[in-house]
């Protein structure tokens, strides 16, 4: 009975949680509690969830359809480490949340076999790598999760591309969707929690934003998994956007309208900003990031800006060409006169590329025809290289990085036969807007 009220109680905040959003009201009026679910088996104080709940509106919570799932059971039945949720193919849960940052702890594992569990969440974030349980080990860990919807607080909505609706919805929705994989994802608790901490804001382009699909991946959809759970990283960039396009579609907005003192901006464009034919386009630019910049620490925001990752673009000499003219140097010199800190990505992602060589740095993009757009082994090494701005430009946030990151050498890069991520389900073979 205990547990049926809860579920009941679960799908009453959720008709609350979407009558205060049609009505505007704050998130933080009415999620007063943490949630905490139960995989597999009862726990006191747990919704207990099992592998055939699949979500609904009406309940507020659940699997997203499409995968066999199949509870697991051990000797006991009041404890973590006797039960769990668990599949042979990547699986996903959601749960109906107000926009915000949220602290989610999983306990992951399962009591019968060994498993190996990887976790995205909403738009193939990494949260967790490869979390490494034998059979009847269980180990918890938590992340922080941010969740946004395209209404602006302070009036007016994100003007969304058709592709945020459709391909990228989940980065929109009302909902906090994880994403298991790995070899048996288990699953057997998990908390969602409110969380107010320090916000980093990232804003860019297809190679900074959250890709929805193999085998294509961006280096801000890379950073969360090397931030303690006290760090909540937003990452509004998208695919072929220009500061100016995102300036103008709200995007910028919607950050201005979340951001308050302490909170950081990473800002990275080029990619799609060189293409303007406008006579003024590169003083247009300078003039934008300035403004960006003006405007973060005027809400006691703290700016980043980075020059824009490397094109694969070789010369005969084994050496990387600047494809961007004029506009690293343009950052470079907002950089200098405002003085805020720089991640001077275009030198560290040439060097990167350089270690590997011409044959062998194809692999750190989603394809062979690729000379823009990463897989995850580039994606990857690309957010070590922000990880080291961070730390060069001495950042408060170096303090928040996890302690399994010792550094890193853009000219030593890690190899690629040492590289493994698990594949995400999500397959698409359509190209990122921009080059």
């Amino acid at each position: 009975m205990k547990h049926a009220s809860r579920f009941v109680g679960l799908a009453l905040l959720y008709l609350v949680l979407t009558l205060a959003a049609a009505c505007d009201v704050d998130a933080k009026q009415v999620l007063a509690g943490p949630l905490e679910f139960s995989f597999g088996a009862p726990m006191p104080g747990h919704i207990l969830v099992t592998e055939g709940m699949v979500y609904s509106s009406q309940a507020g919570f659940g699997f997203e359809a499409g995968t066999a799932l199949k509870s697991v059971h051990g000797t006991g039945t009041e404890s973590a480490q006797s039960h769990a949720v668990a599949s042979d193919k990547p699986f996903f849960f959601s749960v109906a949340v107000p926009e915000g940052n949220y602290k989610v702890t999983v306990t992951l594992g399962n009591p019968l076999a060994a498993a190996e569990t990887t976790v995205h969440a909403e738009l193939r974030r990494l949260m967790l790598q490869q979390i490494h349980t034998d059979a009847g080990q269980f180990q918890t860990r938590s992340f922080i999760v941010n969740v946004r919807q395209a209404a602006i607080s302070t009036g007016g909505r994100v003007r969304l591309k058709d592709r945020e609706k459709a391909t990228e919805a989940w980065n929109w929705d009302d909902r906090l969707t994880l994403e298991f994989i790995g070899v048996n994802p288990s699953i057997s608790t998990l908390k969602i929690e409110k969380a107010d901490v320090p916000v980093v804001f990232i804003m860019g382009d297809s190679t900074v934003c959250d890709q929805p699909s193999e085998p294509f991946n961006s280096w801000g959809q890379m950073l969360p998994r090397f931030f303690k759970p006290d760090v909540a990283i937003a990452n509004h960039a998208e695919s072929g956007e220009s500061i100016a396009s995102s300036l103008g579609a709200g995007r910028f907005n919607k950050i201005w309208s979340q951001m308050k003192k302490g909170d950081y901006l990473f800002v990275q464009f080029g990619h799609n900003d060189m293409k303007s034919k406008a006579a003024n386009a590169l003083q247009s630019y300078t003039d934008n990031l300035a403004m960006v910049v003006d405007k973060a620490q005027s809400l006691g925001g703290i700016p980043v800006i980075c020059t824009p990752v490397s094109r694969r673009t070789f010369g005969s000499d084994g050496k990387i060409s600047n494809s961007f003219d004029g506009y690293p140097e343009a950052v470079r010199s907002v950089a200098r006169k405002k003085n805020v800190p720089l991640i001077d990505l275009q030198p560290m992602t040439a060097a990167f590329y350089e270690a590997l060589g011409p044959e062998a740095a194809v692999q750190a993009f989603a394809n062979a025809s690729e000379h823009t757009h990463h897989g995850d082994y580039g994606s990857y090494e690309i957010a070590k290289c922000v990880l080291l701005g961070i730390q060069q430009n001495k950042l408060g946030i170096a303090s928040n990085i996890v302690d399994d990151f010792t550094g890193f050498d853009p000219s030593h890069p890690d190899s690629i036969s040492s590289f493994t991520l698990p594949k995400s389900s999500s397959r698409n073979a359509q190209t990122p807007l921009g080059n």
